[in-house]
């Protein structure tokens, strides 16, 4: 065996990131892996990871494997060596040694979001990570507007224009609000997501909330497959891949 494949975990501040994926142009959470993988191996590297997160968006776990030709250290020492090459706002948190049939995108059963907004006073701290959205909102009837997602449904309208997937159906397995000390956090959890869908989502739900809608308005939305009708589209900067589920 000439190669190992290894599977990292990854955090990172993304709101001085054009996203993960490598671009022609502009800063990438998956460019500067992959800086650190050349400089550890001598040669270029590359990374695969579980999806694609957009500019400003965060993660508390992106999965992401590479193939190594490197078989004198122990998986778990790619951590500290590859943080040694890394900037600030992206650290390795795991790393293991993975079957070679493995794939961090296609092998994932299931990825969780979370999104967090304030509606009061945020302390400096909080400015690159969570929304201020300045008014206070009803948990509870965000909470019935979030149920009427659960399940299998065509997502067309909260998808952005520029989404280019082949079908817009999309399975989720959880969505609910809930409050964490001067924050409110909105979780969702699913097989996948369209692009921009979760900030969608939840601009929706917090206009609605605005306005006292009744969840059946929500609802309605989703049947439409109208995206004209969908709210707005919240800022990415209260946004997090939180998690990626394997079997």
């Amino acid at each position: 065996m000439s190669e190992r494949k290894i599977c990292l975990t990854i955090a990172f501040d993304g709101t001085d990131f054009q996203g993960w994926q490598v671009q022609a142009s502009g800063r990438t959470v998956q460019g500067v892996l992959e800086d650190a993988l050349e400089s550890m191996h001598r040669h270029p590297v590359r990374l695969t990871g579980a999806g694609r997160t957009d500019a400003g968006v965060h993660a508390r776990a992106m999965s992401a494997h590479f193939t190594t030709d490197i078989f004198s250290i122990p998986a778990e020492r790619f951590i500290p060596a590859l943080n040694s090459f890394l900037p600030r706002d992206v650290r390795v948190t795991r790393a293991e040694e993975v079957s070679e049939d493995f794939h961090a995108r296609y092998d994932a059963v299931a990825r969780e979001y979370r999104y967090f907004l304030s509606s009061g006073t945020m302390g400096p701290l909080q400015r690159r990570g969570v929304f201020r959205l300045g008014r206070t909102v009803d948990i509870d009837r965000l909470n019935r507007y979030a149920a009427t997602v659960v399940g299998i449904h065509d997502f067309t309208t909260f998808s952005a224009a520029g989404d280019k997937s082949d079908s817009k159906v999309r399975r989720i397995d959880g969505a609910s609000w809930y409050p964490q000390n001067s924050t409110v956090v909105f979780v969702v959890k699913g097989n996948a997501f369209l692009w921009r869908m979760v900030r969608s989502l939840v601009g929706t739900m917090v206009d609605l909330d605005q306005a006292g809608a009744d969840p059946s308005v929500m609802a309605d939305l989703l049947a439409s497959r109208d995206r004209s009708r969908s709210g707005m589209t919240i800022e990415s900067c209260g946004l997090y891949l939180w998690r990626v589920y394997y079997a």
